[in-house]
């Protein structure tokens, strides 16, 4: 049932270097078909520190965080939760009477999507990026026990930083290693530059799965170059739906039935 905007109106809303609609769709066509007095809106700011003042000051009941701002929000909030004090990187922020709470949905997404490929912990796994995804990665495998990981990135701070973090390797590029799985946390074959892939046609033969980070393009051309070896592939697009639905649960407190969830990301994803 559709509602009218009015006093008692709850805002939630996202902040992003480049705000995009998959939020605002996905939230709103929600908060209709439940029936919830919530209002979605994306953002993107200069001024952080201010923008999360607002937040606080206004009420508003939750924040997405998206890139850039995953790592430096976190001065500006009073707590963590595990999800994203391990981790060091925030995409969510809940707002209690003015306290505000830091989480990392994307780690739990991640973890989820590991759990049901059932690929085992034993396997050789090469994860690409050091930035806030690929420490939810990273985190994830860790907590999963998967012990033969390894970090490629070329800056060597962050990269060794997060091995290190983790009891993981690090290098600056692949070399001649083959990998079980292959993870890219980095926004290699994102639009507008969909045309790059970031792993070599070798790598993706020799691997069992391939996990790309990247939701847009919903199909990137490591999905398509995996498919077309018969590998098992988990999308960018289905991070990003799992960690909605857990954001939508934080801020609302309900938790939206599978089958609503997937007509909310068809919604969202028709734009």
């Amino acid at each position: 049932m559709n509602h009218q905007i009015n006093k008692d109106t709850l805002l939630c809303m996202s902040l992003a270097g480049r705000p995009g609609n998959f939020g605002t769709r996905f939230h709103n066509f929600l908060y209709n078909e439940l029936g919830l007095n919530f209002v979605y809106k994306a953002f993107t700011t200069n001024d952080l520190e201010g923008a999360v003042r607002a937040i606080r000051a206004l009420g508003i009941r939750g924040c997405a965080i998206s890139m850039p701002f995953k790592e430096a929000v976190i001065i500006f909030l009073d707590e963590l939760d595990p999800t994203a004090k391990g981790i060091t990187a925030v995409n969510t922020i809940v707002n209690d009477h003015g306290y505000l709470k830091g989480y990392n949905t994307d780690y739990i997404a991640v973890r989820e999507l590991l759990q049901k490929s059932n690929v085992s912990s034993n396997a050789a796994v090469v994860v690409r990026g050091s930035g806030g995804m690929a420490k939810a990665i990273v985190c994830a495998l860790r907590d999963l026990g998967f012990k033969d990981c390894t970090i490629v990135a070329r800056n060597e701070k962050t990269g060794l930083a997060l091995a290190e973090m983790y009891g993981y390797s690090w290098k600056q590029d692949f070399k001649a290693n083959t990998f079980d799985v292959l993870i890219n946390a980095t926004p290699i074959g994102m639009a507008p530059k969909a045309e790059e892939v970031p792993f070599s046609e070798n790598l993706v033969k020799n691997a069992q799965f391939v996990f790309d980070a990247v939701a847009n393009p919903l199909e990137t051309k490591l999905i398509k170059l995996s498919k077309s070896f018969n590998k098992q592939t988990t999308s960018g697009f289905t991070i990003t739906v799992i960690q909605a639905r857990e954001q939508f649960y934080l801020y609302t407190g309900v938790m939206p039935s599978p089958d609503l969830v997937d007509k909310a990301a068809q919604f969202a994803r028709n734009i």
